[in-house]
């Protein structure tokens, strides 16, 4: 039963093997933002978006997320917003011309792993996430860009790896604050561009 269940698993997997990216359409011409400051970043996480608590291998929402417990008061919404500030926060912290920006963020998919995946799994899994973002003017309101709209997969690390990782203090929430990070400095034109493609099984 065992090697027909692990059997059936692999085939799943197997189907749901992409391609997973870091995509945007092209950078803020860097002679454009380096007038820029940062004033604000404002994450919005429409509760429109479908959540997930089950532990399966491959849920089927916009929102998988575990790390933070529940309990407290806040919601996979406020969790979900919260990292994604400060990734955004980090990587537009090299803003330092003259004009206040306040940049606008839309979560549209926060999907991390479930326990049985990270733990699970040995050679699969991706964090797939998409926002919107926007830049405007502090003082007038008037938008400096158009909304964005941002891919930021990320390859997962699963099983051993995981384990090493955490151990570590590498977990997942480090992981995807860090590259929320360097996207959001590639995509404002103030740091590598790190817009790229893989192949992965996961969702």
């Amino acid at each position: 039963m065992k090697a027909i269940l692990s059997l059936f698993l692999s085939l799943v997997l197997l189907a749901a093997c992409s391609s997973w990216q870091t995509s945007y359409d092209a950078p803020v011409p860097s002679s454009v933002s380096q007038n820029w400051r940062l004033g604000d970043v404002v994450v919005t996480v429409p509760e429109t978006l479908s959540v997930s608590e089950d532990n399966v291998y491959l849920p089927d929402a916009d929102i998988v997320w575990r790390e933070d417990p529940l309990g407290d008061g806040s919601t996979r919404y406020d969790q979900v917003a919260a990292i994604v500030e400060d990734g955004v926060t980090r990587g537009a912290s090299g803003l330092s011309g003259s004009t206040p920006v306040r940049i606008k963020v839309t979560v549209g998919t926060f999907h991390a792993l479930t326990e049985i995946a990270r733990y699970g799994l040995s050679s699969s899994g991706v964090h797939n996430i998409t926002f919107a973002m926007q830049v405007f003017d502090m003082g007038n309101g008037a938008a400096l860009t158009d909304a964005e709209t941002i891919q930021a997969d990320l390859v997962a690390l699963v099983g051993d790896q995981a384990i090493e990782a955490e151990a570590q203090g590498i977990t997942q929430k480090v992981r995807i604050t860090d590259h929320i990070a360097k996207v959001t400095a590639g995509y404002l034109g103030i740091g590598p561009d790190v817009r790229s493609e893989f192949a992965r099984v996961g969702r």
